[in-house]
Order: structure tokens, then C-alpha cells, then sequence
């Protein structure tokens, strides 16, 4: 019997089925150990040495391996087949032989790029060693990261107050959104205007020209600058006569695109799915691993994180064939398409993304599928057949069109294009190319060179450029790789940190650098400029690649960054203040003071008009403040307007008028954590934050002391005869009622809704099921059995949403979305809760009743801990 350890349980389950009971299948989950966020994890000064920690749930699941191994006959590793998968192989094995676990027995590494029995089975046949190159890029890339954000990361604490971290990848990630926006703010938008007229042929036929030349000189974008141009053109069109010039009909072919890659099918699943990074790639996780299809268990796709864009010779055959099949034999090429790709710094050493067996049709498999998985499917398939399909044929007509009026001689020009065989489009069309294809013009009715059209009506439009559009997640991530910033499995990690840590925010699939955000990234360009270009981080990324080749040795490449980095850090460490906020005020200009309506200089304070403006640290971030402080006490939030000062005066409140039990003043006020009102003063003043949607601006006397009434008393329960409350938490507008909570659709709800209304919501939430003194949440999503029996669901609890199997309830990751929650993601975190609970009892009541002195150095070590 061998053992066979791979990453999800998921995974675990599929391979199980194909090889039998020869062997025993186990999860690692992951990453087994890490390094604990810490100094000290990497040792410059000891030739970088690093120190790893086992987690309590990572130390449990090795304990299963550990006990499977001592009646085994040898161990195979067979996590996934990047960097990443052979860097868990590698931590597993290095575990195991520190706990003397292997001894004499053989290990063997196994990778397959598709879960299929075939695949596995063949893997299985052709064993290696584990490939040290590979894990001697992941070690550099961690002790990279680690070096990076370890030393960097307290510099900002110190110089930049509120500031969270930076990161190697995630600091340049978020340099590209923050000169966007910079770029954005620069920009002075230009008006123009388009001419275009409405003709018709001698059989009726209608059709639109636009306006290209006057008197033989050529009309760029930007040449009809305003109404009095446009109009005097127009009137010159309203007065000619047209001429059809020539009829030209070029054909064209339109070739189709390579399958798939982690970043090509990011960028196609958020344009045409809606999906995030991140839910991309759950998804397609889910795909990978294996699904039930009635029975049989297989991988629907080959391996997600890759930037190769080649298929495997059987697999370019096997789509040959479906689509000889399903669209018939004219759609197929007479030769194969073989692809290369133009990504910066691509490893091509692992297939595109396709289908595992192309006669799985999506509308075989979507019985199977739920519709987020049918959806990415379906693309993925359809992406895979048509690289190798015919071309599409196209026939793009341009229309040249004189206009003459006297001694005025006007050209327009007609594009139309109709598709004369569709090809590769009868299975997918791009987003992108649907844009392209508008931008053409539609078909154009039939127009013979040297006929005479007739005018039906001469318009002209005005228009005004655009800046250049914020980037979503998807073009974000084609520029990364266009730069060569990241890799295909980092892409979606990254900006969910730049999310996590508050300096990105998403507003309509748009990313919007927060005031945070962009003061990090101006800091880091003043002082530490080399560390967030494009070409350094991309040519660190290369080296990377050099060392997976067996090129480079991956202590030379941080010997050689090391040096220099450290350098640039330990000669900041003296840096004034003030230095800091004169670079950043130069930096950010734009955002620090944003131009005036009334054309004033927006460096001047405007309350005391002689005071100058600029960028304050404070315990709790940055903001603007005026140079006479303190007679002068105007600050506004960083980002924030003029009005925002309130009443040009930040720090002190707008008093809305008086409480009439205690005679204090209600005031409204822009704290550091956001707007709220106030009655009284000092230490014990009342308090209450304005809710979601409630601005300062809104807000009056009335709304003021309804919000610090609450909890507000709705009325006494008909059956319990216990109150009923109404009041504004930490998640929202609730009720609450013996124990019972339930949510509220407004704050307004708060102080409108009656107690026959309460009555009944409380009612809905109590039938969702019974708890204890509470209504059990119902499941938001239903994830199936447990491996060890049971169903697993995710609840929406008092304190969030959770996962719960049983009597164990994990809550979720801050900003973890429940929807999203996969049946993998759900087991690391119950046996992650299941295993925290464990190491909290037994062991420390078993080491207590044998050695009462062992106590001692337990309690140091957590003081200790405590206070670092």
C-alpha cells in the first residue's frame, strides 16, 4: 500500500476512485507550514536562513500521513504541477523526515496536468524526483516577499501613521492603479465635434458617412473645435450634392485566439461572467479537481495556473475531431494552430486551460454543474474549440463619398462589414471582438461608384474626450502581465490584499485608489522609488524564472537584492517628518489640493486666509491642516473637499441644537472613523454613528436625537411579554427580541416599523430553525455531506456568516462573500476550528497532571508573545 498526499480533499476523493485500494489518498490542504509573520523568519546575516511554523490544523493532517505511513509501502507526492505544488511536496517530505517518517521507504513525485483517470494512471507510471529548481524559486520568491514587507512595512508605521503594509508585487500592483487615477486628475478634457450625414441611394436605401476632408485637407479627432465650426459646415453639407466617389470591398480574415491562460481567462470570465479574480479561479479550482458526472468522477479542465497558450498534440486532435462533429468539416483548418505567446516573462511548461475531454458539450455537463461552474465551463470549451477552427471571412466595403457645394468640395467616407463565413465565431466571439466589430459599422446597403446620393439630413454632434477609464480587475491584470509583474497563481491574491488592507475599493468592477492607498504609493515613489518601478520587479520575476531553470542560485539573487535594499532602508531611518510631508505634498498634489471653483490658490487656508495648507500625520492616518494651528483648527480628511471641514472647521462640531430633557447640545461631527452625532461633552458624552447612506450634509436636529435615543423600545412581545428593541449594530439595523436577533431591511425601519410588523419578522427568523434561546440561521448554501458524514452548510449568523458541520461553526475570512464559499475552503476551516479546539483541552490538562513546573516557561513564552 502507498501513500498518495495531495492538496484538497476534493481532489483526495477523485484520485481515491482511480487508483483503488491500493492506495491511500490524503490532503495536505495546502500549504502544510509557513513562515510565522515575524522577525526573524529570514536570517540575512545566517546565509538566509529561514525558520518555518506548523499550524495546529496543518500538524493534525501530517499526523494522518505520519500514522498511513508506517504500514506503507512507499510515499508519492502528487500535489499540483507548479511552484507552487512541487514547494508542498517539498515542505511535507522535509516534515516527515524530521519526524523520521520516511526511513528507508521510497518517495516518488507524480504531477498531472488534467484530473482524468488516464492522466493520473500515466503519472503514476512515470514517477520523478522532486524538481529542486523549482522549489529553490519558491524559497526565493518567499524570502523576497518576507525581506520586502518585513523591513519595509515598519518604516511606513513610523513615517506614515494609519499605513498597513507594502508589499513587492502588491506595492507596484497598486502603483499602476494609483497613477491611473493621477492620470485621470490631470487630464483637461477638449471639445469636439462630428459631422455626419444621412444618404440615401437611387433604390431608397439609407446610410450614414461621416465627414473625413474640407478642400482636400484631412479632419483629425480634435479639428472641429466648437459650434460655430460644426455649423458652418453643416450648412456647407446642407447646400452640396453627393457623389458616391469609389466602392471598395476588401476581404479579410479573422483569426482566432489561443485557449486560455490564468490572465486570459481572468480578463473573458469578468467581461463576459462577471466574475472577480478570485471567483474565477474558485470556480475553476472546483472544475480541476474532479466532479460527479451521474457517476463517474472526473476534471472537467486541465491545470488553471498557467501562462502557456499550447494544447498537447492528443488534445489538438481530439478538438479537430469535435469540431469536424458538432460544426462540420468546412470548420476545420487543414493544418493544426500551433501558438506562442507575447507575455513578458511567460513559462510555457504547462498547457493552456481547455476541456479534459472535448466531447464532454457543455450542455452534456451542465445537469452536473451549478451555474457559476456551467458558465466558466461553457467559455473555457468554447475558447478551446475555436483556436483551432477555420478563420472567420470577412468583408469590410469602404464608401468614399465628394460632396461639393460651389467652389467647396467636401469627402465622407462610408465602413460597413458583413462576415461571409463565420468560422471560429460560430463557437465564440471575444468580448473585445464584439467592440471591434461595432466599431465597423454594420452592412451597407448596395452603392454603385459614380451614382448620385441623395441628402436626407446633415448632423453634427458634440463631444469631449474621455480620460483614460480606471482599470477593473481584468485589465488590471493584463497589464501586470503585459509588464511582467506577478504570476498567473498571485494575480487574484494580490488584489484581494490591496482590498483587505483598505487602499483599493471596486465600485462598479472599477478600482478606485482610496486617500490611503495613494499616500502609501507616493511615499514609496519619493523614497524608495527602485522598489516599485515596472522593469526592477519584472526583472526580479525573470530571475525567478532563471533559477527554476537551474540558471541562477536563489541566495545569489537575494545576496544581490539584499544588499542594496537594505541599504535604501537603513538610510531613511533618519528621515525629518517633515521631509516626508513636503515630498508627499508635492506628490499628491492634486489630491492634497484639489482646484477651487472660485479659481483661488487651493494652498491657502480659506478660514484664516494667510495660513498655508498641508499634509498632517496623525495617530490615525493622514489628513490636511492649516499651518496656524492652533489659533487657526481647519483639517479636512485627505480626499475630502472644502466642505468637508464643516463650517471650515473640522475638528469642531456643527451644533444641530438642544437635547430638551438635559439642555445639552446635539452636535454632528466628522470623526476619524467616520461622521456621527454627539450630546454633550467630554469623556461621557452620548454617541452615535450616522448609518450606511447618511451624510453630515442630511442631517438635522430631529434625526440627531433619534439616533441617540436608540435601542428604541418598539413594544412589549404579545407571548412573552418581554420587549421588543429596534436599534442600529455593528452589522446593521436589527430587532432584537429574548436572545433573538433579526435584520432590518433600512435604518429608517429602526423608527418606523410596529410591533405587529416585529411580531412578524421575528417569526420569519424564529421558523428558520430552532437554536439555543435563538433562531438557528438558515443555510445560505448547502455544500454537501462531510467526509466523515453530515452535511456541511454556510449560516449567516449574529456575528457574521459561518460554516458550520455539526457542533463545529468556523466563521468566514473578513470579506470572504458567502456565495463564493467552496466545499474545500469549507473543511480547511472546520478542521481548522476542529483542531484549535483540540490543542486548547487535552494536551494542556495531560502536560499539567504529569509536570505542574512545566507552566512556567509556557507562561513566559505567551507573555512574551503578548507583548511582541
Amino acid at each position: 500500500m502507498n501513500v498518495v498526499v495531495v492538496e484538497s480533499p476534493a481532489k483526495a476523493k477523485t484520485i481515491n476512485k482511480y487508483l483503488g485500494s491500493g492506495f491511500t489518498v490524503l490532503a495536505s490542504f495546502g500549504h502544510v507550514r509557513d513562515l510565522p509573520a515575524k522577525d526573524g523568519s529570514v536570517r540575512p546575516d545566517e546565509d538566509f536562513a529561514m525558520s518555518w511554523e506548523v499550524d495546529g490544523a496543518s500538524a493534525k493532517r501530517l499526523g494522518d500521513i505520519v500514522k498511513a505511513l508506517k504500514d506503507s509501502d512507499g510515499l508519492i507526492l502528487a500535489t499540483d504541477p507548479d511552484r507552487e505544488g512541487e514547494a508542498i511536496s517539498w515542505h511535507v517530505l522535509e516534515v516527515l523526515r524530521q519526524k523520521k517518517a520516511i526511513g528507508t521507504k521510497p518517495v516518488k513525485r507524480v504531477v498531472f496536468n488534467a484530473i482524468t483517470k488516464s492522466a493520473v494512471l500515466d503519472a503514476m507510471a512515470n514517477p520523478r524526483d522532486i524538481d529542486m529548481p523549482l522549489v529553490d524559486a519558491y524559497l526565493a520568491r518567499r524570502a523576497l516577499d518576507y525581506l520586502f514587507g518585513f523591513t519595509l512595512s515598519p518604516v511606513l508605521w513610523r513615517k506614515l501613521p494609519g499605513a498597513r503594509s507594502a508589499g513587492r508585487v502588491q506595492s507596484v500592483a497598486l502603483r499602476l492603479v494609483a497613477d491611473r487615477e493621477a492620470e485621470i486628475e490631470r487630464f483637461i478634457r477638449e471639445e469636439y465635434w462630428n459631422i455626419a450625414a444621412l444618404l440615401k441611394t437611387p433604390r431608397n436605401d439609407g446610410f450614414e458617412a461621416r465627414l473625413v476632408s474640407v478642400d482636400g485637407k484631412k479632419l483629425a479627432k480634435l479639428d472641429i473645435k466648437n459650434a460655430e465650426q460644426a455649423g458652418a459646415l453643416r450648412t456647407m453639407l446642407e447646400g452640396a450634392s453627393f457623389k458616391a466617389a469609389s466602392v471598395e470591398a476588401k476581404p479579410t480574415k479573422r483569426n482566432p485566439g489561443p485557449p486560455f491562460t490564468t490572465s486570459t481567462l481572468q480578463q473573458a470570465a469578468s467581461g463576459q461572467l462577471g466574475f472577480s479574480a478570485s471567483r474565477t479561479m474558485q470556480v475553476a479550482q472546483r472544475l480541476y479537481e474532479g466532479m460527479d458526472l451521474g457517476g463517474e468522477t472526473a476534471g472537467l479542465i486541465t491545470y488553471m495556473r498557467t501562462d502557456g497558450v499550447q494544447m498537447a498534440p492528443e488534445a489538438v486532435q481530439a478538438a479537430r475531431q469535435t469540431i469536424s462533429k458538432v460544426f462540420g468539416e468546412k470548420y476545420v483548418p487543414e493544418k493544426p494552430r500551433f501558438y506562442s505567446t507575447k507575455a513578458k516573462n511567460a513559462q510555457e511548461a504547462h498547457e493552456a486551460i481547455r476541456p479534459t475531454d472535448f466531447n464532454r458539450h457543455p450542455k452534456d455537463v451542465r445537469q452536473f454543474l451549478d451555474a457559476d461552474q456551467a458558465r466558466l465551463y461553457e467559455l473555457i470549451w468554447k475558447r478551446a474549440i475555436a483556436s483551432q477552427m477555420q478563420s472567420a471571412d470577412i468583408e469590410r466595403t469602404v464608401v468614399d463619398i465628394d460632396a461639393q457645394n460651389g467652389s467647396s468640395v467636401a469627402q465622407l467616407r462610408a465602413n460597413g462589414s458583413v462576415v461571409k463565413f463565420d468560422g471560429f465565431l460560430g463557437a465564440y466571439v471575444d468580448h473585445r471582438e464584439e467592440e471591434d466589430v461595432d466599431e465597423d459599422g454594420a452592412r451597407l446597403p448596395e452603392i454603385r461608384a459614380g451614382e448620385a446620393l441623395a441628402r436626407e439630413k446633415i448632423n453634427a454632434t458634440q463631444h469631449s474626450t474621455e480620460p483614460p477609464p480606471r482599470y477593473s480587475e481584468a485589465t488590471l491584470i493584463k497589464r501586470m502581465e503585459e509588464l511582467g509583474i506577478g504570476r498567473p497563481s498571485t494575480y487574484a491574491a494580490t488584489l484581494a490584499t490591496l482590498r483587505d488592507r483598505e487602499y483599493i475599493t471596486i465600485d462598479k468592477r472599477k478600482l478606485i485608489p482610496e486617500a490611503k492607498g495613494r499616500l502609501v504609493i507616493a511615499f514609496l515613489e519619493s523614497f524608495f522609488k527602485r522598489y516599485v518601478e515596472y522593469d526592477f520587479t519584472a526583472d526580479l520575476e525573470e530571475k525567478l524564472d532563471e533559477i527554476s531553470d537551474g540558471k541562477l542560485r536563489w541566495k545569489d539573487v537575494l545576496r544581490d537584492f539584499w544588499t542594496d535594499f537594505f541599504g535604501s532602508v537603513d538610510g531613511i531611518k533618519e528621515l525629518r517628518v517633515t521631509n516626508v510631508l513636503d515630498a508627499l505634498n508635492e506628490q499628491l498634489g492634486p489630491l492634497v489640493f484639489p482646484p477651487r471653483d472660485d479659481g483661488s490658490d487651493p494652498r491657502i487656508c480659506q478660514v484664516c486666509g494667510t495660513g498655508n495648507l498641508s499634509l498632517k500625520l496623525g495617530k490615525y492616518g493622514a489628513f490636511v491642516g492649516c499651518s496656524n494651528y492652533p489659533e487657526c483648527k481647519f483639517t479636512r480628511q485627505l480626499g475630502g473637499s472644502e466642505a468637508s471641514g464643516e463650517n471650515g472647521n473640522g475638528d469642531e462640531p456643527k451644533v444641530l441644537g438642544k437635547d430638551p430633557y438635559t439642555d445639552e447640545d446635539v452636535s454632528v461631527r466628522n470623526g476619524r472613523f467616520g461622521p456621527y452625532v454627539q450630546r454633550g461633552d467630554g469623556k461621557e458624552a452620548k454617541r452615535a454613528s450616522l448609518p450606511k447612506g447618511w451624510t453630515i450634509e442630511a442631517m438635522d436636529h430631529e434625526k440627531a436625537l433619534a439616533l441617540l435615543s436608540l435601542p428604541r423600545d418598539v413594544g412589549q412581545h404579545p407571548e412573552t411579554t418581554k420587549m421588543i428593541s429596534a436599534g442600529i449594530g455593528r452589522y446593521g439595523p436589527y430587532l432584537s427580541h429574548d436572545g433573538t436577533y433579526a435584520n432590518l431591511e433600512s435604518a429608517e425601519d429602526v423608527f418606523s416599523i410596529g410591533l405587529n410588523r416585529a411580531v412578524t419578522v421575528l417569526a420569519e427568523k424564529l421558523a428558520k430553525g430552532p437554536g439555543r434561546g435563538r433562531g438557528t440561521p438558515a443555510a445560505l448554501k448547502d455544500l454537501g455531506e462531510h467526509p466523515d458524514g453530515g452535511p456541511i452548510t454556510v449560516r449567516d449568523g449574529k456575528y457574521g456568516p459561518y460554516v458550520n458541520w455539526g457542533k463545529v461553526n468556523a466563521t468566514l475570512p473578513k470579506g470572504k462573500d458567502p456565495a463564493t464559499v467552496t466545499v474545500e475552503e469549507a473543511l480547511l476551516l472546520i478542521t481548522e476550528k476542529a483542531g484549535a479546539k483540540g490543542t486548547k483541552k487535552a494536551p494542556a490538562r495531560k502536560a499539567a497532571a504529569k509536570k505542574p513546573a512545566a507552566k512556567k516557561p509556557a507562561a513566559k513564552k505567551a507573555a512574551a508573545k503578548k507583548a511582541s
